[in-house]
């Protein structure tokens, strides 16, 4: 140590250049580091760059592959459909074509022969003169009939506007409107009036109840014969109803109505008697009497007789009516009951007017 202190002490120069060596030297070093640095990274990046390239051309060659397959699978399916469509359209062209040759062979031969129409068209011709002269002799049989039967009605009514009339025919002592004695020969009406007979007298007017106003019409006249025998003691199979009940239900004697067989003072006497049998409920035996008629005097309310004076309830709120302008004194009596619609279940008026045996 002393002796390097010494060096340095008696060579200045010689420290100074062996630092500016030193300085020199670590500036080289530095700089070798760094481009050998330089030299790593581009080998390195043109490494990686390399091998980047190697799998994206692995990669495309894949796609390229897969792309082929599906590419020629696809290719392949389309043609095949194309072909089905090709062999579709020309299997149904010969089928049409098929099909035109035999509809036009057939609608030649069996539609539209010209021979065979005009053979149905001349028969056709034949049966129309057949069905038009028939449908003549018919229709001429048609009128012969409405002419008959026109004529069977007018002597019809002739015959029956005789006998309607068959009091103008003449007699010995007094002719009629027919025979003329100014006419050589009487008029064909009064051939007519002798060869018919009188229309006989209308029967019996119905009768009408003058109480009710409802038609009574005759009694039908009783049968001039027996009844005939029962077919047999058994009773027939089925709903039918023995001869007396027959009988009784065709001959049952009149059901009147509530208002035939009502009073005209049903009312009041229904009234009367409800009156008569009032007193089995009554509590008090004593009659009520209104204040006109009775004997002893009228006890007037406390509150009436009261220093405040009485209500005006009874005295200013009733309706006051003036008697002297009434018609009559006498209260309204009902002269008839009301009519009912239905006196009886199922029963009408109409069942009123069954005859009477």
């Amino acid at each position: 140590m002393a002796t390097v202190v010494r060096l340095v002490r008696r060579t200045p120069n010689v420290m100074e250049q062996v630092f500016e060596r030193n300085r020199i030297s670590e500036e080289q070093r530095w700089s070798e580091w760094e481009a050998s640095v330089h030299i790593q990274a581009w080998f390195r990046a043109v490494r990686v760059r390399s091998y980047l390239k190697h799998l994206h051309r692995c990669a495309t060659t894949l796609q390229k592959t897969w792309r082929g397959f599906l590419g020629r699978a696809f290719v392949r399916i389309l043609i095949e459909n194309q072909v089905l469509i090709m062999r579709r359209n020309f299997y149904n062209a010969m089928a049409t074509v098929i099909q035109k040759i035999w509809r036009g062979f057939y609608t030649r031969k069996y539609i539209f022969n010209y021979y065979s129409r005009k053979r149905y068209l001349e028969g056709l011709l034949v049966k129309n003169q057949i069905v038009r002269q028939e449908l003549e002799e018919y229709s001429e049989q048609k009128s012969r009939e409405r002419a008959i039967e026109m004529e069977h009605k007018m002597q019809k009514s002739i015959i029956d506007d005789a006998s309607k009339h068959h009091y103008l025919l003449s007699t010995d002592v007094v002719p009629g409107i027919y025979n003329s004695p100014f006419t050589p020969y009487p008029d064909e009406m009064e051939m007519i009036l002798r060869s018919v007979k009188p229309r006989p007298p209308p029967g019996p007017k119905p009768k009408r109840d003058n109480r009710s106003g409802i038609i009574i019409p005759p009694s039908p006249p009783l049968p001039m014969t027996e009844p005939l025998p029962p077919i047999g003691e058994t009773k027939l199979q089925g709903p039918f109803r023995t001869p007396d009940e027959v009988i009784k239900q065709r001959y049952k004697q009149l059901q009147p109505t509530l208002r035939v067989a009502t009073s005209y003072t049903s009312v009041e006497e229904a009234r009367e008697a409800m009156k008569s049998k009032e007193w089995i409920m009554r509590v008090n035996d004593n009659i009520f009497e209104p204040f006109s008629k009775r004997d002893r005097a009228y006890e007037p309310l406390l509150h009436t007789t009261s220093k405040h004076g009485h209500l005006p309830y009874g005295t200013r709120y009733y309706r006051e009516t003036d008697d002297t302008k009434n018609i009559t004194a006498l209260r309204f009596q009902p002269v008839v009951s009301p009519i009912p619609v239905f006196e009886k279940l199922n029963d009408t008026y109409s069942k009123g007017t069954e005859t009477v045996p």
